[in-house]
């Protein structure tokens, strides 16, 4: 029998929990208030549209979980996150646990903010809210897509490497484990690694957290390209950077300025353009083949004549020669592309870009969804019945009112407009520019970071809205803590400012 002492052990033990509970409710009262709102939010997002949002990447991520390998497209991570639960049979449970992951971001932005810099919490707040409030960031967490989770690691880098006042080669090893994490999730995660490198070596903190860094980050990625090799032949990550590439630069390459030589470079001219007809988004050069428009001739269909198999080495390795190519021969027409849609992040108005289609998966509808397609995928199956045989019963989008109705208003109005962000950047680059003696001091790391995460796509692939995202958190903060008060930054537990010591 339980004791009348262990018994008011427990009570006392429940009390004091509590009343903890309640102590910090109460030191962050406005804080928790958008936290709740945001809350409220993604439960109405999920009755309305359950079990879950797909997208056209969600069925190579399904087939990944139900065919586990390292796939030719993209980076496994998420594919295999889903394996993981898998034994659940609910998209409903992935999709509740990436609104998890997007409050749990919001929380980091704020502690940061609040705990580490001194700023008041209604500034804290404020940074946190477009993580908590914005339409397309509560609906992109209910689609089946790896974003929420990308957003979440990338975030906690940057808060843990600015929270730590001393970067130890233990945490240097955490951040490093967490960087490979990102970077199987997307590949852009090892530049993430490249710039959290940079920062610590000019923060001086050290060779051992640096070094305990890479270590952590370059063995799972290392076990990973490795699977890959044993699976596919090729020590690599994917089989597709070189084609998006080359999908970013069909829409200005002139084989004429390129100086082919043939029958060298055969497998290049090979993948040569017609100037009549190029379209005006450079995503169709990869996936644009539609139906009827399959005749010889026609610009971007290149990749699809030259046999079934697009994401082979062979043609990846001759698609990557082929861009490289053209970026050094049309260097001006290089950069105006990646100019213009890297400006796109910062317009007031959306607009459906790159086209009809794919924006419409970003948007609440409530009048309903199609059945999802029948692609063929991975061991003879075909997209709908792998998601049909992951949920175990209907996976399609089941809109239900008046939640439904209630989200799509919502995201009539309320997200970050793009100017908005664009103004954001510009208080960041403020203070990069007023802490110039100190190299930007703490504002360097997460305003690179989020330049880097706008322009990294624009670069390499095109702009794309849901790419705009996982830059929000960090733009806000390096926006923070360039506005917090100096009475903010005196009262802090440590001088944010202050280059960290390694041991």
């Amino acid at each position: 029998m339980v004791s009348v002492a262990e018994l008011s052990t427990s009570d006392s033990s429940a009390s004091g929990l509590g009343a903890r509970a309640r102590r910090v409710l109460g030191r962050n009262r406005i804080f928790a208030a958008v936290f709740a709102v945001g809350a409220v939010l993604r439960a109405v997002t999920m009755l309305g549209y359950g079990p879950a949002m797909w997208f056209n990447d969600t069925y190579q991520y399904v087939s990944v979980a139900m065919h586990p390998r390292p796939d030719v497209i993209r980076p496994s991570m998420y594919g295999l996150w889903l394996a993981l639960l898998k034994p659940f049979s609910s998209f409903t449970l992935v999709v509740f646990l990436q609104h998890l992951m997007g409050l749990a971001t919001a929380v980091i932005v704020y502690a940061l903010l609040k705990r580490r810099f001194g700023v008041p919490g209604w500034a804290a707040t404020l940074a946190a809210a477009p993580v908590l409030l914005d339409a397309y960031q509560i609906q992109m967490e209910q689609l089946v897509m790896s974003d929420s989770m990308f957003t979440l690691v990338v975030t906690g880098v940057v808060a843990l490497v600015l929270w730590k006042r001393e970067l130890t080669w233990r945490v240097g090893a955490v951040v490093g484990a967490l960087l490979a994490l990102a970077a199987l999730t997307r590949s852009i995660g090892l530049a993430v690694l490249g710039l959290v490198v940079v920062y610590m070596l000019i923060k001086r903190v050290g060779w051992k957290p640096i070094v305990a860094m890479v270590i952590a980050c370059a063995l799972p990625v290392g076990g990973y390209m490795s699977w890959f090799a044993a699976a596919n032949g090729t020590f690599a990550m994917t089989y597709s950077d070189g084609l998006i590439l080359y999908m970013r630069t069909a829409s200005f390459a002139d084989c004429r300025q390129m100086d082919l030589k043939i029958p060298q470079e055969l497998d290049m001219a090979l993948l040569c353009l017609d100037a009549p007809g190029r379209k005006g988004h450079a995503q169709w050069y990869l996936w644009g083949m539609g139906r009827g428009e399959n005749k010889v001739g026609v610009s971007g269909e290149v990749l699809h004549r030259q046999g079934s198999k697009k994401f082979d080495r062979e043609r990846n390795d001759a698609a990557g020669r082929f861009a490289k190519r053209a970026i050094l021969a049309q260097p001006g027409d290089y950069l105006s592309v990646v100019f213009t849609d890297f400006m796109r992040s910062f317009a007031w108005q959306r607009t459906e870009f790159p086209e009809p289609k794919t924006y419409s998966q970003y948007e609440f509808r409530p009048d309903g969804y199609e059945r999802l397609p029948t692609w063929s995928t991975y061991g003879g199956g075909n997209a709908g019945a792998d998601a049909f045989r992951y949920e175990q019963g209907p996976p399609e989008t089941n809109v239900r009112q008046p939640w439904a109705n209630i989200m799509a208003g919502y995201q009539d109005v309320f997200y970050l407009r793009g100017t908005l962000l664009g103004a954001i950047l510009l208080v960041g680059l403020y203070g990069l520019v007023a802490r110039w003696r100190r190299l930007g001091g703490p504002v360097l790391l997460p305003w690179l970071g989020a330049v880097g995460l706008l322009l990294a796509p624009a670069a390499t692939a095109e702009f794309d809205y849901r790419y705009v995202l996982p830059a929000v958190p960090l733009a806000c903060i390096a926006a923070a803590i360039t506005l917090r008060p100096r009475s903010a930054a005196a009262s802090a537990p440590t001088s944010p400012d202050a280059a960290p010591s390694g041991r």
